[in-house]
Protein backbone atom coordinates (compact mmCIF):
# COMPACT_ATOMS: atom_id res chain seq x y z
CA UNK A 1 0.00 0.00 0.00
CA UNK A 2 2.88 2.11 0.73
CA UNK A 3 4.73 1.63 -2.90
CA UNK A 4 1.10 2.44 -4.48
CA UNK A 5 0.63 5.62 -2.76
CA UNK A 6 4.57 6.86 -3.51
CA UNK A 7 3.34 6.04 -6.82
CA UNK A 8 0.66 7.91 -7.10
CA UNK A 9 2.07 10.73 -5.50
CA UNK A 10 4.74 10.44 -8.69
CA UNK A 11 2.49 10.88 -11.27
CA UNK A 12 1.05 13.79 -9.54
CA UNK A 13 4.04 15.80 -9.40
CA UNK A 14 4.98 14.87 -12.72
CA UNK A 15 1.78 16.02 -14.21
CA UNK A 16 2.02 19.33 -12.09
CA UNK A 17 5.89 20.15 -13.43
CA UNK A 18 4.36 19.64 -16.83
CA UNK A 19 1.36 22.31 -16.63
CA UNK A 20 4.04 24.74 -15.24
CA UNK A 21 6.39 23.84 -18.27
CA UNK A 22 3.67 24.81 -20.23
CA UNK A 23 2.91 27.72 -18.62
CA UNK A 24 6.38 29.43 -18.73
CA UNK A 25 6.44 28.59 -22.55
CA UNK A 26 3.68 30.55 -22.84
CA UNK A 27 4.27 33.55 -20.98
CA UNK A 28 7.80 33.26 -22.77
CA UNK A 29 6.09 33.28 -26.50
CA UNK A 30 3.43 36.42 -25.50
CA UNK A 31 6.55 38.40 -24.46
CA UNK A 32 8.62 37.52 -27.74
CA UNK A 33 5.28 38.82 -29.47
CA UNK A 34 5.26 41.79 -27.90
CA UNK A 35 3.92 41.36 -24.47
CA UNK A 36 0.23 40.21 -25.23
CA UNK A 37 -0.45 44.39 -26.28
CA UNK A 38 -3.79 45.28 -27.84
CA UNK A 39 -3.66 44.79 -31.74
CA UNK A 40 -3.83 48.33 -32.88
CA UNK A 41 -7.26 49.03 -34.78
CA UNK A 42 -7.65 50.10 -38.38
CA UNK A 43 -8.43 53.71 -37.69
CA UNK A 44 -4.54 53.80 -35.14
CA UNK A 45 -2.93 52.22 -38.36
CA UNK A 46 -0.32 53.99 -40.52
CA UNK A 47 -1.95 55.44 -43.67
CA UNK A 48 -1.11 52.80 -46.21
CA UNK A 49 -0.97 49.84 -43.97
CA UNK A 50 -4.55 49.33 -44.84
CA UNK A 51 -3.83 49.12 -48.31
CA UNK A 52 -0.70 46.79 -48.32
CA UNK A 53 -1.24 43.79 -50.31
CA UNK A 54 -1.15 41.00 -48.39
CA UNK A 55 2.59 38.98 -49.02
CA UNK A 56 2.36 35.36 -48.67
CA UNK A 57 4.29 33.26 -46.37
CA UNK A 58 7.90 31.50 -47.49
CA UNK A 59 10.44 29.10 -45.72
CA UNK A 60 13.61 30.86 -45.87
CA UNK A 61 14.64 33.94 -48.13
CA UNK A 62 12.32 36.46 -49.73
CA UNK A 63 9.54 35.66 -51.56
CA UNK A 64 10.31 36.37 -55.54
CA UNK A 65 8.41 38.91 -57.55
CA UNK A 66 5.29 37.91 -59.00
CA UNK A 67 5.71 38.55 -62.75
CA UNK A 68 3.24 40.50 -64.51
CA UNK A 69 1.15 39.46 -66.94
CA UNK A 70 1.79 41.69 -70.44
CA UNK A 71 -0.82 43.80 -71.85
CA UNK A 72 -1.86 41.75 -74.94
CA UNK A 73 -2.38 38.35 -72.31
CA UNK A 74 -4.46 40.57 -70.46
CA UNK A 75 -6.53 41.73 -73.47
CA UNK A 76 -6.35 38.28 -74.57
CA UNK A 77 -7.96 37.11 -71.46
CA UNK A 78 -10.38 39.71 -71.66
CA UNK A 79 -11.87 38.78 -75.23
CA UNK A 80 -11.87 34.90 -73.79
CA UNK A 81 -13.84 36.03 -70.81
CA UNK A 82 -16.34 39.02 -71.34
CA UNK A 83 -18.54 38.72 -74.46
CA UNK A 84 -18.39 41.99 -76.25
CA UNK A 85 -21.00 44.02 -77.07
CA UNK A 86 -22.56 43.33 -80.52
CA UNK A 87 -21.92 45.28 -83.73
CA UNK A 88 -23.57 48.06 -84.24
CA UNK A 89 -24.72 46.66 -87.63
CA UNK A 90 -26.79 44.35 -85.63
CA UNK A 91 -30.17 44.80 -84.22
CA UNK A 92 -31.57 42.67 -82.38
CA UNK A 93 -34.87 43.37 -82.94
CA UNK A 94 -34.81 42.17 -86.69
CA UNK A 95 -31.11 39.88 -86.48
CA UNK A 96 -31.35 35.87 -84.21
CA UNK A 97 -27.40 36.55 -83.59
CA UNK A 98 -25.20 33.49 -82.40
CA UNK A 99 -21.92 34.24 -80.11
CA UNK A 100 -19.18 31.98 -80.76
CA UNK A 101 -16.35 31.58 -78.33
CA UNK A 102 -12.93 29.85 -79.45
CA UNK A 103 -10.54 29.46 -76.57
CA UNK A 104 -7.31 29.73 -79.56
CA UNK A 105 -8.06 32.57 -81.80
CA UNK A 106 -9.15 30.78 -85.29
CA UNK A 107 -8.72 32.74 -88.67
CA UNK A 108 -12.19 33.48 -89.54
CA UNK A 109 -11.77 32.58 -93.31
CA UNK A 110 -12.08 28.70 -92.12
CA UNK A 111 -14.78 29.68 -90.18
CA UNK A 112 -16.82 30.73 -92.66
CA UNK A 113 -16.03 28.27 -95.25
CA UNK A 114 -16.69 25.35 -93.07
CA UNK A 115 -20.37 26.73 -92.50
CA UNK A 116 -21.07 27.40 -95.71
CA UNK A 117 -22.48 24.56 -97.30
CA UNK A 118 -24.53 23.38 -93.73
CA UNK A 119 -25.92 27.09 -94.23
CA UNK A 120 -26.94 27.25 -98.09
CA UNK A 121 -30.11 26.09 -97.72
CA UNK A 122 -31.43 29.42 -94.97
CA UNK A 123 -34.11 31.14 -97.14
CA UNK A 124 -32.15 34.63 -94.68
CA UNK A 125 -29.20 36.61 -95.05
CA UNK A 126 -26.40 35.49 -93.13
CA UNK A 127 -23.68 38.05 -91.97
CA UNK A 128 -20.54 37.48 -89.81
CA UNK A 129 -18.91 39.65 -88.13
CA UNK A 130 -15.08 39.13 -85.72
CA UNK A 131 -14.19 40.77 -82.81
CA UNK A 132 -10.75 42.57 -83.21
CA UNK A 133 -8.83 42.19 -79.73
CA UNK A 134 -6.21 44.69 -80.97
CA UNK A 135 -8.95 47.43 -82.32
CA UNK A 136 -11.42 46.67 -80.43
CA UNK A 137 -14.10 46.22 -82.91
CA UNK A 138 -16.11 43.93 -84.40
CA UNK A 139 -15.18 43.37 -87.99
CA UNK A 140 -17.00 41.97 -91.01
CA UNK A 141 -16.19 38.96 -92.59
CA UNK A 142 -16.25 36.64 -95.49
CA UNK A 143 -14.97 33.24 -97.35
CA UNK A 144 -10.94 35.43 -98.01
CA UNK A 145 -10.84 36.75 -94.56
CA UNK A 146 -7.39 36.04 -93.18
CA UNK A 147 -7.75 37.55 -89.45
CA UNK A 148 -8.19 35.50 -86.45
CA UNK A 149 -10.63 36.28 -83.50
CA UNK A 150 -11.70 34.91 -79.78
CA UNK A 151 -14.98 35.71 -80.87
CA UNK A 152 -17.25 35.83 -83.71
CA UNK A 153 -20.82 36.22 -84.16
CA UNK A 154 -23.34 35.16 -87.03
CA UNK A 155 -26.34 37.80 -87.64
CA UNK A 156 -29.51 35.75 -88.96
CA UNK A 157 -32.04 38.14 -90.73
CA UNK A 158 -35.49 37.53 -89.51
CA UNK A 159 -37.59 39.88 -91.60
CA UNK A 160 -37.11 40.76 -95.49
CA UNK A 161 -39.88 41.13 -97.92
CA UNK A 162 -40.20 37.51 -99.07
CA UNK A 163 -41.73 37.56 -95.27
CA UNK A 164 -40.11 36.58 -91.78
CA UNK A 165 -37.81 33.98 -90.85
CA UNK A 166 -39.12 30.06 -90.00
CA UNK A 167 -38.13 27.75 -87.28
CA UNK A 168 -36.00 25.69 -89.95
CA UNK A 169 -34.17 28.43 -90.67
CA UNK A 170 -32.94 29.02 -87.00
CA UNK A 171 -32.88 25.49 -86.65
CA UNK A 172 -30.28 24.78 -89.67
CA UNK A 173 -28.40 27.96 -88.61
CA UNK A 174 -27.91 26.31 -85.19
CA UNK A 175 -27.01 22.87 -85.98
CA UNK A 176 -24.82 24.46 -88.91
CA UNK A 177 -22.56 26.19 -86.33
CA UNK A 178 -22.72 23.95 -83.66
CA UNK A 179 -20.92 21.19 -86.71
CA UNK A 180 -18.77 24.22 -87.28
CA UNK A 181 -17.74 24.82 -83.63
CA UNK A 182 -17.42 21.36 -83.10
CA UNK A 183 -14.31 21.58 -85.80
CA UNK A 184 -13.08 24.36 -84.01
CA UNK A 185 -13.05 23.42 -80.35
CA UNK A 186 -15.45 26.55 -80.32
CA UNK A 187 -18.63 27.35 -77.90
CA UNK A 188 -21.90 28.92 -79.29
CA UNK A 189 -24.28 30.72 -77.36
CA UNK A 190 -27.46 29.99 -78.85
CA UNK A 191 -30.66 32.46 -78.13
CA UNK A 192 -34.01 31.36 -77.15
CA UNK A 193 -35.77 30.08 -81.02
CA UNK A 194 -39.69 30.43 -79.97
CA UNK A 195 -38.79 34.02 -78.84
CA UNK A 196 -37.16 35.01 -82.02
CA UNK A 197 -39.85 33.38 -84.25
CA UNK A 198 -42.54 35.84 -82.54
CA UNK A 199 -40.72 38.82 -82.97
CA UNK A 200 -40.36 37.98 -86.49
CA UNK A 201 -43.49 37.56 -86.59
CA UNK A 202 -44.51 41.09 -85.07
CA UNK A 203 -41.88 42.61 -87.23
CA UNK A 204 -43.61 41.23 -90.10
CA UNK A 205 -46.55 42.22 -89.79
CA UNK A 206 -45.29 45.49 -89.12
CA UNK A 207 -43.48 46.15 -92.25
CA UNK A 208 -46.28 44.56 -94.38
CA UNK A 209 -48.43 47.58 -92.93
CA UNK A 210 -46.28 50.10 -93.62
CA UNK A 211 -44.47 48.84 -96.95
CA UNK A 212 -45.98 51.22 -99.92
CA UNK A 213 -44.37 51.52 -103.30
CA UNK A 214 -44.97 54.44 -105.63
CA UNK A 215 -44.96 54.51 -109.25
CA UNK A 216 -45.88 56.79 -112.22
CA UNK A 217 -45.65 56.09 -115.58
CA UNK A 218 -44.40 58.22 -118.83
CA UNK A 219 -45.75 57.27 -121.76
CA UNK A 220 -45.73 58.32 -125.89
CA UNK A 221 -48.73 60.11 -127.20
CA UNK A 222 -47.97 59.76 -130.92
CA UNK A 223 -44.39 58.30 -131.80
CA UNK A 224 -42.07 56.10 -129.54
CA UNK A 225 -38.98 57.25 -127.34
CA UNK A 226 -36.16 56.95 -128.59
CA UNK A 227 -33.01 55.47 -126.48
CA UNK A 228 -30.20 57.95 -126.79
CA UNK A 229 -32.65 61.30 -126.15
CA UNK A 230 -33.68 59.43 -122.69
CA UNK A 231 -30.71 58.69 -121.76
CA UNK A 232 -29.34 62.52 -122.49
CA UNK A 233 -32.45 63.64 -119.92
CA UNK A 234 -32.09 61.15 -117.22
CA UNK A 235 -28.52 61.65 -117.23
CA UNK A 236 -28.96 65.39 -117.12
CA UNK A 237 -31.79 64.76 -113.95
CA UNK A 238 -28.68 63.29 -112.39
CA UNK A 239 -29.88 59.15 -112.35
CA UNK A 240 -27.27 57.00 -113.93
CA UNK A 241 -27.58 53.33 -115.27
CA UNK A 242 -27.18 50.51 -112.96
CA UNK A 243 -26.37 46.56 -114.15
CA UNK A 244 -29.74 46.36 -112.96
CA UNK A 245 -30.71 47.92 -116.09
CA UNK A 246 -32.72 51.16 -114.26
CA UNK A 247 -31.56 54.40 -113.83
CA UNK A 248 -30.87 55.22 -110.37
CA UNK A 249 -31.20 58.75 -108.55
CA UNK A 250 -28.60 58.64 -105.75
CA UNK A 251 -28.85 60.03 -102.57
CA UNK A 252 -24.99 61.46 -100.93
CA UNK A 253 -24.14 58.45 -99.82
CA UNK A 254 -25.17 56.44 -102.62
CA UNK A 255 -28.13 55.11 -101.80
CA UNK A 256 -30.73 54.62 -104.67
CA UNK A 257 -33.77 57.03 -104.03
CA UNK A 258 -35.94 56.21 -107.12
CA UNK A 259 -35.71 54.11 -110.50
CA UNK A 260 -36.39 54.68 -113.89
CA UNK A 261 -36.99 51.67 -115.79
CA UNK A 262 -38.45 50.30 -119.12
CA UNK A 263 -41.78 49.73 -118.96
CA UNK A 264 -41.55 47.32 -121.97
CA UNK A 265 -39.83 43.89 -120.58
CA UNK A 266 -36.40 44.79 -122.08
CA UNK A 267 -33.82 46.24 -119.39
CA UNK A 268 -31.78 49.90 -120.35
CA UNK A 269 -28.06 48.25 -121.58
CA UNK A 270 -25.78 51.43 -122.27
CA UNK A 271 -24.52 49.43 -125.54
CA UNK A 272 -28.21 48.92 -126.56
CA UNK A 273 -29.38 52.57 -126.02
CA UNK A 274 -28.81 53.86 -129.83
CA UNK A 275 -30.85 51.55 -130.91
CA UNK A 276 -33.60 51.17 -128.69
CA UNK A 277 -37.27 52.51 -128.66
CA UNK A 278 -39.92 52.10 -126.20
CA UNK A 279 -43.60 53.11 -125.55
CA UNK A 280 -42.62 54.41 -122.38
CA UNK A 281 -40.77 54.53 -119.05
CA UNK A 282 -42.11 53.93 -115.15
CA UNK A 283 -40.70 55.63 -112.51
CA UNK A 284 -40.76 54.21 -109.32
CA UNK A 285 -40.34 55.21 -105.55
CA UNK A 286 -39.97 52.45 -102.44
CA UNK A 287 -41.02 54.77 -99.70
CA UNK A 288 -39.27 52.86 -96.21
CA UNK A 289 -36.25 53.05 -98.06
CA UNK A 290 -35.89 56.88 -98.32
CA UNK A 291 -35.33 59.17 -95.26
CA UNK A 292 -37.30 62.35 -97.05
CA UNK A 293 -39.71 60.52 -98.77
CA UNK A 294 -42.01 63.67 -99.65
CA UNK A 295 -39.19 65.45 -101.09
CA UNK A 296 -37.86 62.65 -103.12
CA UNK A 297 -41.09 62.11 -104.42
CA UNK A 298 -41.75 65.42 -105.47
CA UNK A 299 -38.25 65.34 -107.30
CA UNK A 300 -39.67 62.11 -108.99
CA UNK A 301 -42.39 63.78 -110.26
CA UNK A 302 -40.74 66.68 -111.20
CA UNK A 303 -38.59 64.13 -113.42
CA UNK A 304 -41.49 62.39 -114.86
CA UNK A 305 -43.08 65.63 -115.99
CA UNK A 306 -39.43 66.90 -117.61
CA UNK A 307 -39.77 63.65 -119.60
CA UNK A 308 -43.28 64.07 -120.66
CA UNK A 309 -42.15 67.25 -122.14
CA UNK A 310 -38.82 66.25 -123.67
CA UNK A 311 -40.34 63.25 -125.18
CA UNK A 312 -43.89 64.01 -126.05
CA UNK A 313 -45.12 61.65 -123.37
CA UNK A 314 -48.01 62.12 -120.81
CA UNK A 315 -47.89 61.52 -116.84
CA UNK A 316 -50.34 58.21 -115.81
CA UNK A 317 -50.83 56.07 -113.13
CA UNK A 318 -51.08 52.35 -113.92
CA UNK A 319 -54.55 53.04 -115.35
CA UNK A 320 -53.43 55.31 -117.85
CA UNK A 321 -55.67 57.71 -115.81
CA UNK A 322 -53.55 61.39 -116.20
CA UNK A 323 -51.99 62.26 -112.49
CA UNK A 324 -53.63 65.37 -110.98
CA UNK A 325 -52.95 67.64 -108.49
CA UNK A 326 -55.55 65.73 -106.00
CA UNK A 327 -54.10 62.64 -106.47
CA UNK A 328 -50.57 63.93 -105.91
CA UNK A 329 -51.48 65.25 -102.63
CA UNK A 330 -53.07 61.84 -101.44
CA UNK A 331 -49.84 60.35 -101.97
CA UNK A 332 -47.71 63.02 -99.90
CA UNK A 333 -50.34 62.28 -97.36
CA UNK A 334 -49.77 58.59 -97.37
CA UNK A 335 -45.92 58.69 -97.54
CA UNK A 336 -45.83 61.25 -94.75
CA UNK A 337 -48.14 58.81 -92.56
CA UNK A 338 -46.14 55.45 -93.26
CA UNK A 339 -42.77 56.89 -92.80
CA UNK A 340 -44.41 58.40 -89.28
CA UNK A 341 -45.79 55.17 -88.75
CA UNK A 342 -41.98 53.69 -89.21
CA UNK A 343 -40.47 56.17 -86.66
CA UNK A 344 -42.97 55.42 -84.05
CA UNK A 345 -41.73 51.76 -84.09
CA UNK A 346 -38.32 52.79 -83.76
CA UNK A 347 -37.00 51.96 -87.45
CA UNK A 348 -36.11 55.52 -89.25
CA UNK A 349 -37.18 55.25 -93.05
CA UNK A 350 -34.13 55.18 -95.29
CA UNK A 351 -32.24 53.74 -92.29
CA UNK A 352 -29.78 50.63 -92.88
CA UNK A 353 -32.26 48.82 -90.85
CA UNK A 354 -35.04 49.97 -93.09
CA UNK A 355 -33.52 48.92 -96.23
CA UNK A 356 -32.47 45.44 -95.11
CA UNK A 357 -36.03 44.64 -94.00
CA UNK A 358 -37.33 46.06 -97.31
CA UNK A 359 -35.24 44.29 -99.38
Amino acid sequence: MGLVGAGGIVVVCIFAFNKWQERKQRKQAELAAGGGAQAPVLSEMPADQGTRTRMEPVIGGEAAARAQPSAKTLSDASARRVPPLLPPEVDERADWVVRIESIEPVVAGRLWQASAQPLETITKPVRWFGFSDLDNRWESIGANSGNSYHWVCAALQLVDRRGPAGDADLNRLADGLQHMCDMFMAIPSVPAKGEALVRAAELDRFCAGVDIQIGVNVVAREHLFVGTKLRGLAEVAGLELWSDGCFHARDELGNSLFVLSNLEPNLFVAEDMRTLTTQGVTLMLDVPRVADGVRVFERMMSLAQQLADGLNGAVVDDNRSPFGEKAVGLIRAQIEQFQGQMGEYGIAPGSVLARRLFS
